[in-house]
């Protein structure tokens, strides 16, 4: 008869203890755990942006004079245009603030912008995060809200000492109200599950039955006041079709988000001058 061995059984043994011993060790050592984990991790992260960095530093060397004089010759001429619209939305600024003086209405929310270069990115049907190179070191906190050129990139969901997590607008964790452009009434944004080869994109609800998209006249969405850390009028996506949502009473369509989102190589944070205060602020 064959002796009966239970050495097969002490890797489902040692399994076992390690899942009573987590689920028996307190929630503030395995708070101190996972937040001591990220960090160790966090500076191998770091040093591989600073040398992705030196390398595009030195690619950019072997570039010819001549095409260093024409890129400086570009960034002269985009420098003098900027200059130009800067002197605009001055003046633009200044007439916006006689007249909210003469309705005397309410101070609208200032925002710092911090810039910080994207390190990692963990994207998948579940969830759409990307890492930056900024944290608790540049005075970024958790619902910080983060954009690029094309408008809405997500809202920060963890910062630690020297990197900080973005949820990103297409994840199906990231929900904020929005508006479409020149309509004040609010809808819903909310981030779907994405394929991974079609384009970015996420999910409008609760718009309006009036309200008609097209592909010749797509409706463009944008924040609004009610998004929380966002300043309104920033650009989310486009509309090109709406139909009738689960209620039978208000539509729901998909919105087309920017091309650039999923590859993005720096971003900026909004961080608020004069942060709300909720217990004095409220209603």
């Amino acid at each position: 008869m064959a002796k009966f061995r239970l050495d097969k059984f002490k890797p489902i043994v040692a399994l076992g203890l390690f899942l009573v011993a987590w689920w028996i060790l307190p929630a503030v050592a395995k708070s101190f755990m996972r937040i001591s984990f990220t960090e160790v991790q966090a500076p191998a992260w770091i040093v591989s942006s600073y040398l992705d960095d030196l390398e595009e530093f030195w690619a950019r060397r072997s570039h010819s004079k001549i095409e260093l004089i024409e890129a400086g010759q570009q960034l002269a001429r985009q420098k003098a245009f900027y200059q130009l619209l800067d002197q605009r939305n001055k003046i633009l600024e200044t007439e916006v603030m006689r007249l909210e003086s003469i309705l005397d209405m309410p101070a609208r929310r200032e925002f710092r912008y911090e810039v910080a270069r994207v390190i990692r990115r963990d994207l998948n049907a579940w969830w759409q995060q990307i890492v930056i190179r900024k944290g608790e070191d540049y005075g970024i906190t958790e619902g910080a809200a983060v954009i690029f050129a094309g408008g809405v990139v997500g809202r920060v969901v963890k910062v630690d000492a020297f990197t900080s997590r973005v949820e990103l607008v297409t994840s199906p964790n990231f929900r904020m109200a929005a508006s479409f452009e020149g309509d004040d009434r609010p809808v819903v944004y909310q981030g779907v599950p994405q394929s991974g080869f079609g384009k970015a994109s996420g999910e409008v609800r609760d718009a309006p039955q009036d309200l008609v998209a097209n592909t010749q006249t797509p409706l463009r969405l944008v924040s609004t006041r009610l998004g929380g850390t966002f300043p309104p009028g920033l650009l989310i996506g486009e509309v090109i079709w709406l139909e009738p949502g689960s209620t039978g009473i208000f539509q729901a369509g998909t919105v087309q988000l920017d091309d650039r989102l999923l590859s993005l190589s720096e971003v900026s944070v909004l961080i608020p001058l004069n942060p709300l205060d909720y217990d004095s602020d409220a209603p």
